[in-house]
């Protein structure tokens, strides 16, 4: 399989306390961990040319997985353009946290994806609300986070596919943290937990969920439909 980690990378380079916790970057501990399930992985990040998501990067992408958040507006639009139609095309996507803005997320959910925020070092407990699912495989009933960045609902997206997890905060607000949209051919994955400033992608039960996720996002080469005009397949009279 073939997975390519997308990351601003700005947070890293500007911010003491955030490389001090990923001091390659988001990016590079994302992709170390999706190595142990012997993907093939490949990073990219936004300053690169054509933000590294080029034509041939993206065709040979079975799953995309995308973290950004303080320039989702310096992205291209010709790019989230592309990664929205490999999308629709068949390619995962795993959007993490702040992502939730980015212009690819929005163009495919149609919707604004605001929701309330708070950095106030709260608790976090992410209820598993779909055991059966593919995606919480070696999760227990929850999964505890001592110290996380709040999202409160309302989250503005659709009326997720399927809802596989439901986050409590100490301060007392709940948030859909774990949903899944189909677009086209393509599946997606929304995973709430992963604030800059704190270790969450270290957390093993957090690193367990992204590999599930894309192995459930990767498309099985299901049927490619046709549109328009057809020929019958019976003889008409």
């Amino acid at each position: 399989m073939n997975v390519v980690v997308w990351n601003e990378y700005r947070h890293e380079k500007e911010n003491p306390v955030v490389s001090e916790v990923y001091p390659n970057g988001i990016h590079s501990t994302i992709a170390e961990f999706l190595k142990e399930e012997n993907f093939q992985v490949k990073t990219a990040t936004l300053d690169e040319p054509q933000h590294g998501l080029t034509d041939e990067l993206l065709d040979e992408t079975d799953v995309l997985v995308w973290w950004g958040h303080k320039a989702h507006h310096e992205v291209s639009e010709d790019v989230a353009e592309k990664v929205k139609q490999r999308v629709l095309d068949g390619m995962g996507l795993i959007v993490l946290h702040s992502g939730h803005f980015s212009k690819v997320f929005k163009k495919l959910m149609g919707t604004g994806c605001d929701l309330k925020w708070r950095e106030a070092d709260e608790k976090e407990r992410l209820w598993v609300v779909d055991p059966t699912h593919p995606i919480t495989e070696g999760i227990n009933q929850y999964i505890e986070l001592e110290k996380e960045e709040m999202y409160g609902e309302h989250f503005d997206i659709p009326a997720p596919d399927e809802l596989i997890f439901v986050s409590w905060f100490e301060g007392g607000e709940v948030f859909r943290s774990g949903a899944t949209f189909k677009r086209g051919r393509g599946k997606i994955f929304y995973f709430r937990p992963g604030h800059e400033t704190y270790p969450t992608y270290h957390n093993k039960e957090i690193q367990t969920v992204i590999k599930n996720g894309v192995k459930w996002a990767k498309n099985t080469n299901t049927p490619t439909p046709s549109y328009g005009n057809h020929q019958p397949l019976e003889k008409l009279d």
